[in-house]
């Protein structure tokens, strides 16, 4: 019984592998380095799909995979159905802001009920967040170079998601509002917890273990 484990590269992928070294588990392929996107592990039984961060949660909703690691912010634009989120893993934090042109008066934008365009991916989570404060505002979808949004002038505001804001800073543009505080998430296919409880439930007790060493 094969357990399959999506996982996205780059900062999850970096910050997910000590966590699985700590349940004995090593990724024997570097993705860096193979084309490959099924990895084998040191577990027969164990292994890990490379897919894109915002696909994770549809593979394991559909069974594409047993169990996968995403963002909060990825899973909030998912809604999550379907899926058991056991864990906040603790890795790959970071926030969600609203950001403005240094130039912008965004608070005095938002006194007059001025009605703000707002460039994001996360068009979800920045409807929610600007609905709960009563603020007018015009989502225009975009899925990179965030910052671009208003210094070209398509948009007065981004949301987008925050680490260093070293970004943000060399862009001319500085965060406005926290929205909400990000980390990464184990999400579990329900179904998949029924067929294979033992081999999934001693995996999830094994991140647990992890999660609890973490300083």
């Amino acid at each position: 019984m094969t357990i399959t484990l999506a996982l996205s590269k780059g900062r999850i992928f970096d910050e997910t592998l000590p966590m699985l070294a700590r349940a004995g588990i090593e990724v024997l392929e570097d993705p860096e380095r193979s084309r490959k996107l099924i990895l084998p592990t040191s577990r027969a039984d164990l292994r890990v799909v490379l897919v894109r961060a915002s696909d994770v949660p549809t593979y394991v909703q559909y069974g594409g995979a047993d169990l996968g690691v995403a963002g909060k912010d990825v899973l909030l634009e998912h809604d999550g159905t379907g899926l058991y989120q056991p864990l906040d893993l603790r890795i790959a934090r970071c926030r969600m802001s609203v950001a403005v042109r240094d130039d912008y008066d965004y608070a005095g934008a938002v006194r007059q009920g001025s009605r703000i365009r707002v460039a994001t991916k996360y068009t979800q989570t920045a409807r929610q967040h600007f609905a709960d404060k009563g603020v007018h505002v015009d989502l225009i979808k975009l899925y990179g170079s965030m910052e671009l949004a208003p210094l070209t002038g398509l948009a007065d505001a981004i949301v987008d998601l925050v680490s260093t804001g070293s970004t943000l800073k060399a862009n001319h543009l500085v965060e406005v509002e926290r929205i909400m505080d990000i980390s990464s998430r184990l999400v579990v296919n329900q179904a998949a917890l029924k067929l294979k409880r033992e081999p999934l439930r001693a995996l999830i007790d094994a991140f647990a273990a992890a999660v609890a060493e973490k300083p």
